[in-house]
């Protein structure tokens, strides 16, 4: 066991609780920290923020252990119950297949050799390999990762940044990306992002492990990924250099005129020999030593892939007017090509910068079914104006996408690219709804297609919640499509769609860009700080349920946004209020003082657990939102416990568990699980171990039949603590 004596064990377990505040358990165990650093210290303390101050709260902690035995007992509970550190159990094997002909780059590899090979100095290996779009600088790393596997026994990490919802990933989001990739769990993943900058660093250490991070845009973006582990080689691909990015240079230009020509004769299988020489010329001309445009020129060239040696080969068709833009000179090549349907797909596809398009999403733009949707992608991919690694999901490139763009702007005119945008949207309101009503069934919901949508096709809350995590890089883009687009109201309703996906599946970094595009766009629909003529009731309550959402998710990213999160909480209380949203109100003040128990300021959460209680009993029986005020009290009497035992006063939190338990025996048995287990912490703590036993197994019980395994592991661990003091 860990001695809870030494400041470093007692550092390393504040460290490791703070990275686990993703989880119920987790953020259980934070409280309980909180509760004894107050009887520790005889006074309100305020929660460590950062590396420093968990540092400075271990010295106390250990210091006070040192001198009194019941101290040094409860930090070993804490050590006992704690969650393990996150460890790396996966191989990654990310890397994309090589291009089949993959042709020269002798100069780039043989940089990426050097820098790969060089002798360990403390400085990171970071290459920046970079050039023009369509030039094949993502080819690069990819074709010299797959010839040195061997260098990389302990994985390769692989990510498109490009992949965000709003067209770019940002770090905090890769980093979770790339530790459950490693093997870390969903619920491990730290909620902060400095602590998964430091899990991530901890765990490829001393890991021998290629990162290749294609189209970044800035330093920034992909400073916090890189490491000074002598094992751990990264790549990264953009179009320059990145400002400020210290890594070694790896230019990548045009092809040789002879290495083009052998790259077009190896995709066509044409050599250039005899009448089609001349042909082949002005394709490559016009192609410039891009690949991207090459092969786009070689799907298109009306040449057999295989001709017999001897025979006629069909001549090229007659190239168009020159380009200076290669790769735009051969989407324009391509798009000419197309028959008119696959053309107009191309066209509305490309409307916004989707991460992923799937033939539901496609068929719904189009207004065309599934298998037609399903042909014409394929039809796009063939001509190299989609791309798609798995046959399901397709994006485009880039400057691809910005050329069938313009093309759409002058061919279907405003009102076609909106009723297409419009379309997109409509989709993903009725996949999202749906689904995020089987996923959490029992909350209170204003978007009116709730009530108006069929039930989705899911067995159970889980494979709801699994199809709105599948899909939710597409939903929070449909949500800057709709803002783009001036839809305020589709932008609010699918915002509250992601309630589940963001409160059970801890995606709150991903549907941060939507949920402040909710807030933009509810005040536009209700300006100001107060209700103003236009603005009616539903709306300035949508306001407010949009503040109160932002700050759920800015809560939950820890301390650094816990400031905005508070000023969103107060704007959601205030505007509940003028609306008359009693429900609204209470909630938000509710969910302040959650967010006051997150930072241990136990006594100004039980303030506002009971300012919260007071809104809600104005609530007149049979009135608006009175079917959900029992719960609703129930919660808050849970959480007075909570907030209580943290302020030391046990029997008076036992009064208010006792009654939340009574309620939600009858109606939830998740929240029952939850109620004993607050119970029996209170109840051990307050000297009555035999009884807070009997709480545990009864807990124990109900989160078994739940599946909550994590929050099910801490509790046998308590329940173990307990048991050993009754002995």
């Amino acid at each position: 066991m860990l001695d809870p004596t030494s400041m470093a064990a007692v550092s390393s377990l504040l460290s490791t609780m703070a990275m686990s505040m993703a989880t119920e358990a987790g953020k259980r165990g934070w409280e309980s920290l909180g509760a004894l650093a107050r009887r520790i210290a005889g006074r309100e303390v305020p929660a460590p923020v950062g590396p420093e101050e968990r540092g400075e709260l271990a010295a106390v902690l250990a210091g006070a252990a040192a001198r009194d035995p019941e101290y040094a007992h409860a930090l070993g509970v804490l050590f006992r119950t704690a969650p393990a550190p996150a460890g790396a159990t996966a191989v990654p094997r990310q890397l994309p297949a090589t291009a089949r002909f993959f042709t020269d780059r002798r100069r780039p590899l043989k940089q990426l050799d050097k820098e790969a090979g060089r002798k360990a100095d403390g400085l990171p290996r970071v290459a920046v390999v970079y050039g023009p779009g369509g030039i094949g600088t993502s080819a690069v790393p990819i074709h010299w990762g797959s010839r040195n596997l061997h260098r990389y026994p302990d994985g390769q990490l692989y990510l498109d940044l490009r992949g965000g919802a709003d067209g770019a990933a940002d770090a905090p989001a890769v980093l979770r990306h790339f530790l459950r990739k490693l093997g870390v769990a969903d619920a491990d993943v730290p909620p902060a992002a400095e602590d998964r900058i430091d899990l991530y660093r901890t765990l490829v250490a001393d890991r021998r492990l290629l990162v290749v991070l294609d189209h970044a845009r800035s330093a920034a973006q992909v400073a916090p990924l890189l490491t000074g582990a002598p094992g751990v080689f990264t790549i990264v691909v953009a179009r320059r250099p990145p400002t400020g990015l210290d890594a070694v240079p790896v230019p990548v230009g045009p092809l040789a005129a002879k290495d083009a020509r052998a790259l077009l004769g190896r995709l066509t299988g044409v050599r250039g020999r005899g009448d089609d020489g001349a042909a082949l010329q002005a394709v490559l001309d016009r192609c410039g030593g891009f690949p991207y445009a090459l092969r786009t020129a070689a799907t298109s060239l009306a040449l057999p892939r295989d001709p017999a040696p001897d025979g006629p080969v069909p001549p090229a068709p007659e190239p168009a007017a020159p380009d200076p833009d290669p790769v735009r000179a051969a989407a324009a090549d391509a798009y000419r090509a197309l028959p008119a349907d696959a053309a107009r797909l191309h066209r509305l596809l490309a409307l916004h910068p989707w991460p992923a398009i799937g033939p539901a999403q496609a068929a719904a733009t189009a207004e065309i079914g599934r298998p037609e949707a399903e042909r014409l992608l394929g039809e796009l991919v063939a001509r190299g104006l989609l791309e798609t690694r798995d046959g399901v999901r397709y994006h485009h490139r880039p400057l691809v996408r910005q050329h069938a763009e313009a093309l759409a702007a002058r061919e279907d005119r405003p009102a076609g690219c909106s009723a297409a945008v419009s379309r997109t949207v409509g989709w993903a309101l009725r996949l999202a709804v749906p689904a995020d009503r089987a996923a959490l069934p029992e909350r209170w919901h204003l978007g009116p297609l709730y009530d108006l949508l069929p039930p989705g096709p899911y067995a159970d809350p889980r494979a709801a919640l699994a199809t709105l995590d599948c899909e939710l890089p597409t939903l929070v883009a449909a949500v800057l499509a709709a803002e783009a687009y001036g839809d305020h109201h589709s932008v609010w309703q699918l915002c509250e769609a992601l309630w589940a996906v963001q409160l059970k599946a801890g995606r709150h970094e991903q549907v941060l860009p939507a949920l402040r595009a909710g807030v933009r766009a509810a005040r536009a629909l209700a300006p100001g700080s107060d209700p103003v003529p236009g603005a009616s009731g539903a709306q300035t309550r949508v306001r407010a349920r949009m503040h109160t959402q932002l700050a759920l998710a800015l809560t939950e990213l820890g301390a650094d946004h816990f400031a905005e999160a508070e000023e969103e909480l107060r704007q959601a209380a205030r505007v509940s209020q003028l609306a008359g949203h009693r429900l609204g109100q209470a909630t938000a003040v509710e969910t302040l003082g959650l967010l006051r128990l997150r930072q241990w300021r136990y006594a100004e959460a039980l303030d506002l657990f009971e300012e919260a209680d007071a809104v809600l009993v104005t609530v007149e029986d049979g009135g608006e939102g009175s079917r959900d005020v029992p719960r609703a009290r129930a919660l808050l009497r849970r959480h007075r416990g909570r907030a209580l035992r943290g302020l030391g006063r046990c029997d008076e939190a036992t009064r208010w568990l006792e009654e939340a338990l009574t309620y939600f025996r009858a109606h939830d048995p998740y929240n029952t699980a939850r109620a004993l287990t607050d119970l029996a912490e209170t109840r051990s703590e307050a000297g009555r171990p035999r009884e807070a036993l009997a709480h545990f197994e009864e807990a124990a019980g109900l989160l078994a039949e739940g599946g909550a395994g994590f929050q099910l592991m801490r509790l046998r661990e308590l329940r173990e603590a307990v048991a050993r003091d009754t002995e």
